[in-house]
């Protein structure tokens, strides 16, 4: 009769618990790395994108002054706030495969500190002319720096962790939108007439300092990519580049012909087009709407601002958590869309009623918002390494041309119908165009690493 194996039976057990040992020794240094990295980028990149987007629309509140001091029309105001646009579409290609070349730290100081300066100088703004042309430098200036971002974070985050670290990174607009409007509510009424300069003017000089703080700053604190960064060790590194070349091996390599005839390119373009036209609508205009709804004062119209923007803040964190935690992103992206058309919409059947305006605003504001992160998890999950520069920033620089359109088409719409409801009823449509466009797009690829990711 054989004898029974006490050695053997007892052996199995414990293979299975040193491969569960190793396998969880491995999830947690994957998960220690990833923290690291996160808490060393995502903070500084975060202040930064608050300061360029401060920059970007702050027009929006120097706009109740501004107008009347210059005796500039809606039209004109609408035209200028969205001439940014052009002279952003035009350099943001080749702005985008400069940084890929040159790398990411001296491009993106060159990038915050150029615009700083711009910005600063529109305080000497007195006719159509230089505001057109002051707004349009402005574009030049920051042509490359969100989709600079966007492509900077490919070079550490793998397909599977890019929706909340963009999500992470994108909740910089709508703190800005917090932050900004009591700051600029505030500058408006505090300093208007000091030293023989208007409210506005004050309002670009100041807030174009932290950007210039930020881009010499960054020429200390922001490492090329991997192999640059200091406070990694050797083994870090290395799990960081595997994690990467993985990804890279699901996309494809392709010339800037091959982008320009891609046709999912071209359909990212548009649904990011329509994404943008809710976005840079009530950027440029919330203080307008606020202020219609019966509000006076421009440190109240600067409070209640900031409130669609805090429902926004929580609305991106959810929804790129979902996302990323089911690996799903055309509902995702299509249900935020049609949610902020609805919004929008809604807006127009209670302008006199301030708190109904600031519900459905807040909805609208928080389903464009929560767009953005899910969105982008797309272009870099097509394409790598020179394409995905170039193909990011085609992306971005088509769909911000409704920042063009937008603006301009609600000021001149307001000019002819003395109400900001019709603009925003294209604004709405145009988001329900981008829901049904993204459910025509195929689910991008998402490689799922070995070790489970953690939340960092």
């Amino acid at each position: 009769m054989p004898s029974h194996n006490p050695t053997g039976a007892s052996r199995r057990p414990a293979t299975d618990r040193s491969r569960t040992l190793a396998s969880t020794t491995t999830t947690e240094f994957e998960s220690a790395t990833y923290a690291k990295v996160t808490w060393r980028l995502l903070p500084f990149l975060f202040i930064c994108y608050v300061a360029a987007y401060l920059d970007r629309v702050n027009v929006g509140f120097a706009k109740l002054q501004m107008l009347s001091d210059l005796k500039f029309s809606e039209s004109v105001y609408g035209l200028g706030a969205g001439i940014f646009f052009i002279g952003y579409f035009v350099f943001e290609v080749p702005s985008n495969i400069l940084l890929h070349r040159v790398g990411a730290r001296v491009w993106i100081s060159r990038i915050m500190v150029t615009w700083a300066l711009v910005s600063a100088a529109s305080l000497f703004v007195k006719t159509p002319a230089m505001f057109y042309t002051m707004r349009f430098l402005l574009g030049v200036a920051e042509a490359g720096f969100f989709p600079g971002i966007v492509l900077y974070l490919t070079y550490w985050y793998p397909s599977v962790r890019r929706g909340r670290m963009n999500a992470l990174f994108m909740i910089g607009i709508p703190v800005a939108g917090v932050l900004g409007g009591p700051l600029s509510g505030g500058i408006m009424q505090a300093f208007n007439g000091v030293r023989g300069l208007s409210n506005w003017q004050w309002l670009f000089l100041i807030e174009a300092l932290p950007s210039l703080v930020l881009g010499i700053v960054t020429l200390f604190v922001l490492p090329n990519g991997i192999r640059a960064a200091s406070w990694l060790d050797e083994r870090q590194k290395q799990l960081l580049e595997d994690n990467i070349a993985r990804d890279e091996h699901a996309g494809a390599e392709a010339s800037l012909r091959s982008i320009v005839s891609n046709g999912r390119v071209w359909r990212l373009a548009a649904i990011y087009f329509c994404c943008m036209m809710g976005l840079y609508g009530v950027s440029f205009y919330l203080p307008t709407l606020i202020k219609a709804a019966g509000v006076k004062e421009a440190l109240d119209v600067g409070m209640l601002t900031a409130v669609p923007y805090a429902v926004a803040i929580v609305s991106m964190i959810l929804v790129a958590r979902s996302s990323d935690r089911r690996n799903e992103r055309r509902w995702h992206l299509a249900m935020a869309a049609v949610a902020a058309a609805a919004g929008f919409y809604a807006s127009t059947l209670h302008a006199g009623n301030l708190a109904l305006v600031l519900f459905t605003l807040s909805l609208g504001t928080a389903g464009v918002l929560s767009m953005m992160p899910v969105f982008w998890t797309y272009p870099s999950s097509v394409l790598t390494g020179t394409a995905a520069a170039a193909g990011i920033a085609m992306i971005n620089s088509i769909g911000n041309l409704a920042g063009f359109v937008s603006p301009s088409i609600i000021g001149w719409m307001k000019d002819v119908t003395h109400s900001t409801n019709a603009g925003l009823m294209v604004v709405a449509g145009a988001l329900f165009v981008g829901a049904v466009l993204a459910l025509t797009q195929r689910a991008p690829s998402v490689t799922t690493p070995a070790a489970q990711p953690s939340r960092a």
